[in-house]
């Protein structure tokens, strides 16, 4: 009987297990999670510290759903793996054998390393212990300051503030989220969170925490500025866990490099999820993808692959639906700087346009009200959008992106400076939506 071998217990891991059992109804499925609490919607976790969710349905899976995949949970950590053996140690003891390894082991919160980390009441977002323990301290907190300049560290501070803790905001530039949003989106989001009653303040670069008798008391900024805090929550990106892998010699990048079967260079050993560096076929680079539906895509491809069902991954357009100051928002492409879903350029909905020139791209700008529309243009078609608070347009938009629609016929109304872009959109979309090229 195969035995296959997954380490780690996210969605990547969990989509692993399920392919794999769909197509080899008898092998034999192990995974390994050094998580106590199994597999949950890390996604989710925002919502639990804002009391929306009970911790309770951060838990996707039934006990019944588990016996269906007839796979053998341990929990413990792999701490080498013998590719000659095919064997992998756990917790520096024991060794479980493997025929196919996957290693889908995800990010690690990059640690905040100014001096005063380690006091008490300075807290991070990364798995559901952190989350509790944020929840425990927040009951006894009065103020708390939040650092980082993306989505965990504005779910951080909405947390924090629904669990009535006063909240100051540092801002390391200028204005929220900059290598996303434009001057527009970030004015939105500060906005609201003011009348959340979060304090912002911008320019702000930590220079150490203080404290007494062992808990944090206060931070201190690089300008001198001191501010009095019994909580420090902080989230500054996140690092996948490579470490397993290099060591046993396998090739690694920023992540475990892999082919597009999710293969590592040891053809026993695939990698998927936020450890892994995918290459992409349609543009001949090798990418993290942080995410959690390519997460889940990448652990099913893994998963055939492993049982013998050779399966390609191709990288779709990125499509991430989050939650900015309570506004919902959709990222679709990935566009801007650094090529990533974090980095946009946009056309935006309202009554005054400014345009300026990119390589292959026209960008323009406009106004905006709580319903926000981005797109960026390119010769023939739509190449990103972000769309903020009305989300009607959001699955066409996907849809046109990915399909790659041919917006030739309605280009120049899009540019032009008095054109409702959201309306000119919708019905390019419904006649569209019935030719071939949309089936």
């Amino acid at each position: 009987m195969t035995r296959y071998l997954i380490l780690g217990m996210g969605v990547a891991g969990i989509a692993a297990a399920e392919a794999i059992r769909s197509t080899a109804p008898g092998a034999e499925i192990l995974l390994l999670s050094d998580d106590p609490f199994g597999y949950y919607s890390r996604p989710g976790l925002a919502y639990y510290l804002t009391g929306e969710m009970a911790e309770k349905q951060l838990f996707p899976f039934t006990i019944g759903d588990f016996h269906k995949l007839h796979s053998r949970y341990v929990q413990g950590r792999a701490t080498a793996i013998f590719r000659g053996e095919r064997q992998i140690e756990v917790d520096g003891k024991n060794r479980i054998s493997y025929d196919r390894l996957l290693i889908a082991v995800g990010a690690r919160a990059l640690p905040l390393t100014v001096p005063g980390a380690h006091l008490e009441g300075v807290l991070k977002l990364d798995h559901m212990g952190d989350a509790r323990q944020i929840l425990q301290a927040s009951r006894r907190a009065k103020h708390a300051a939040v650092v980082g300049g993306g989505i965990t560290a504005l779910e951080l501070a909405e947390g924090l503030l629904s669990q009535r803790v006063k909240t100051t905001y540092l801002l390391r530039g200028d204005r929220y989220w900059s290598s996303v949003l434009d001057e527009q989106e970030s004015l939105i989001v500060e906005e609201r969170l003011r009348e959340q009653g979060v304090e912002l303040i911008r320019r702000a670069e930590l220079l150490e925490a203080f404290g007494r008798r062992g808990r944090v008391e206060g931070i201190r900024l690089l300008d001198g500025r001191a501010l009095r805090c019994d909580l420090l929550a902080y989230a500054i990106g996140i690092q996948p866990r490579v470490e397993l892998a290099r060591d046993a010699g396998l090739a690694v990048d920023k992540g475990i490099l892999v082919n597009e079967c999710l293969q590592t260079n040891d053809p026993d050993i695939f990698a998927a999820g936020d450890a892994a560096q995918a290459y992409d076929p349609l543009t001949g680079r090798s990418i993290i993808d942080s995410l959690w539906n390519p997460a889940r895509e990448q652990g099913r491809v893994a998963g055939l692959n492993m049982a013998g069902k050779k399966t390609a991954y191709l990288k779709s357009v990125p499509f991430n639906v989050t939650r900015l100051a309570g506004l919902t928002t959709t990222i679709i492409g990935a566009i801007g700087r650094g090529g990533r879903d974090e980095d946009l350029v946009g056309i935006a909905r309202g009554d005054s346009e400014t345009f300026r020139s990119l390589p292959d791209a026209i960008l323009a700008q406009s106004g905006f009200d709580v319903n926000h529309l981005r797109l960026m243009i390119g010769r023939k078609t739509l190449l990103g959008a972000l769309v903020m608070g009305d989300q009607t347009l959001s699955m066409p938009l996907q849809k046109m992106i990915a399909d790659g629609a041919d917006i030739t016929p309605i280009r120049s109304r899009l540019l032009a400076r008095d054109t409702r872009i959201a309306d000119v959109v919708a019905e390019f979309w419904k006649e569209w939506s019935k030719t071939p090229a949309a089936a």
